[in-house]
């Protein structure tokens, strides 16, 4: 009997050191009061910047300084992304207090931390960085042709460490951030489709001038991306057997290789049907007449 009532004593003693006092029970209420306060207030500082994001670059986008739709997509995603991390980063740093882990230990080991991997990764900081500045400052959007030192073709990917390039034969080119210096993008402005157009010696200038420029004047109704109708520019070399004439046309950008082409075809066929002589190589075959000597010997 005496052993029963002992055993129910040590399981009452048990069960009243497992019960929470009414102190420790206000503290996990604040606590977790203090921390749906904190996730909530995170996820409205979040919705706020990300709205405050687009308001920006929706008045710079009318501004003097305007950015292209594809950048401003890029830019709101890199935007949003970062201020995500860094207002989720210092929600976390408020949290961890309320669970009594120490913060100051934790910033000073990860500020010594980081400065020894800054050390060792200074090519990662240098590409991020470069690749931040590509996308803020528009120097080239996903879908357009640049050329990055020996390196020419279209954009297919942007990030903050690298950037991809598939050149016009297929290959894919992937360039570190950091190792562009100088670009050339061609799809920002209009091009200029340059044209030569060679007709010989024999045939006249003036009326073949006047047949192309006639010509030219119809082309843009048939193709959209000139801008405005193609120029006769004149002569542009005197060739051994033929003069060469120069045709100029103002196109969309990246057009100007399309309209190049088409402009050939469409000359050559108007040549042939007013009768202008396009050159061509010639053979000239010259026999010797027969010598004295030969016919005595004969």
């Amino acid at each position: 009997m005496n052993n029963a009532t002992d055993k129910i004593e040590h399981a009452e003693k048990v069960i009243k050191k497992s019960m929470l006092t009414p102190e420790q029970w206000d503290t996990i209420l604040n606590s977790s009061i203090k921390i749906v306060l904190i996730i909530i207030v995170s996820v409205l500082a979040v919705k706020l910047g990300r709205k405050l994001i687009r308001n920006l670059l929706k008045v710079n986008a009318r501004g003097p300084l305007q950015v292209s739709e594809r950048r401003s997509v890029t830019l709101i995603k890199l935007m949003e992304n970062v201020l995500a991390y860094v207002i989720f980063f210092i929600a976390a740093l408020t949290i961890l207090p309320i669970f009594g882990v120490e913060i100051k230990g934790l910033l000073v080991g990860a500020g010594i931390g980081g400065v020894a991997i800054g050390f060792g990764a200074q090519s990662l900081v240098k590409d991020i960085i470069s690749g931040f500045f590509i996308l803020f400052e528009d120097q080239f959007s996903v879908g357009d042709y640049i050329r990055v030192q020996t390196f020419e073709g279209t954009v297919l990917s942007i990030g903050l460490k690298t950037t991809k390039i598939r050149s016009g034969t297929g290959e894919l080119h992937i360039i570190q951030n950091g190792m562009i210096t100088e670009v050339t993008n061609f799809s920002l402005h209009n091009a200029v489709a340059m044209v030569d157009v060679s007709i010989s010696y024999e045939g006249d200038i003036e009326h073949a001038q006047n047949v192309i420029e006639e010509h030219l004047e119809t082309m843009p109704a048939r193709y959209e991306e000139m801008v405005k109708p193609p120029e006769f520019l004149g002569i542009q070399n005197l060739g051994p057997s033929e003069v060469t004439l120069r045709i100029a046309s103002e196109v969309r950008p990246m057009t100007q290789f399309k309209i190049s082409r088409a402009i050939r075809k469409e000359i050559k066929e108007v040549l042939e049907r007013n009768n202008i002589e396009i050159p061509y190589p010639k053979m000239v075959l010259y026999k010797q007449p027969e010598t004295k000597n030969e016919n005595a010997n004969v």
